[in-house]
């Protein structure tokens, strides 16, 4: 089913297999991200998947020049804890409708003083030190396929962000290793300290499995993360050598003040990036186009519903 509540004269706004607008990019909003679009410019939609309902509807709308479909990734209001996500689910949604490409925001902790609070970051690399939660659409017996993942998130989608958030002048990181925990409890000092002896630049508890889930359908992967806290913070014996306490050290209040904050940065930067995107892209084929095509057409729990009016 689609809805006219946009409208839109590109090829993209002609029906997916769902019935739905098939849609150029894809937005995953992180915590404090919950609405994308001007109100009254989109329709919200529910998906149904193989994996059960999504953490939120499915908003779709243009933005960039590109029509496009938005989800928040731990529900509305933050609902969703990161170890609860169906990222199965919401990644098979996505795609869909179409996605070539899927820009994800995250919230992150630094945990390199390089990368100080009000920072952001376009993540080439993570570390995962998840367990246990469904990471891969090809268990299912005679359906095996080893993703190739050296460089996860793609290197022209990398490139656009780049180029995207120099011109809008917003102070960032172009690269960055992020590690993700398991959550939902923040890391020990020790921890902290020791994933910036690993490599690691920032810490998050949602990027794995989402990313790699991703490209095991297909898509293009592209992350922009904003830090908003320094994680476990400074040892005690640094913050009282340097005389002041330590402000930044992360706490669930903290982070989501900052990103209400730096919520109208976040939307400008994503934005930006997807009207920097190139016109001709294509992701790259990590995983053979016939092995997606079944994973694609498994059969859902029920119907699409469309038509309803949202204000995200």
């Amino acid at each position: 089913m689609t809805d006219s509540a946009t409208a839109s004269s590109s090829p993209a706004s002609s029906p997916s297999a769902s019935g739905l607008p098939t849609v150029d990019v894809a937005v995953i909003g992180g915590s404090g991200l919950y609405s994308l679009f001007a109100p009254g410019t989109a329709t919200s939609h529910i998906v149904d998947t193989p994996y059960g309902p999504t953490s939120s509807e499915v908003t779709i709308g243009e933005l960039g020049g590109r029509r496009v479909a938005f989800l928040t990734r731990h529900g509305k209001g933050h609902s969703t804890p990161p170890h609860r996500i169906d990222f199965r689910a919401n990644v098979w949604a996505l795609a869909s409708l179409g996605a070539k490409a899927v820009l994800s925001s995250s919230a992150v902790g630094g945990v390199s003083p390089e990368y100080p609070p009000g920072t952001m970051v376009v993540t080439d690399q993570f570390i995962d030190r998840t367990w246990g939660r469904p990471d891969t659409f090809y268990d299912v017996e005679g359906s095996v396929q080893h993703l190739v993942a050296a460089d996860p998130f793609d290197p022209v989608l990398r490139a656009a962000a780049v180029t995207a958030l120099e011109a809008q002048g917003e102070p960032f990181a172009p690269t960055g290793t992020c590690v993700i925990i398991q959550g939902p409890r923040f890391s020990t000092r020790a921890e902290s300290l020791w994933f910036r002896a690993a490599g690691a630049h920032t810490i998050n508890m949602t990027m794995y499995p989402e990313v790699p889930l991703t490209l095991e359908l297909g898509m293009g992967a592209v992350n922009i993360s904003f830090v908003t806290d320094s994680d476990a913070g400074v040892s005690p014996e640094e913050a009282a050598a340097a005389g002041a306490a330590d402000e930044d050290a992360v706490s669930h209040q903290l982070v989501m003040e900052r990103l209400a904050a730096a919520q109208p940065r976040i939307v400008a930067a994503i934005e930006s990036i997807i009207a920097a995107l190139p016109d001709d892209y294509e992701p790259r084929e990590l995983i053979p186009a016939s092995a997606v095509a079944e994973v694609l057409a498994r059969p859902v729990s029920g119907a699409v519903q469309g038509g309803r009016g949202a204000s995200s």
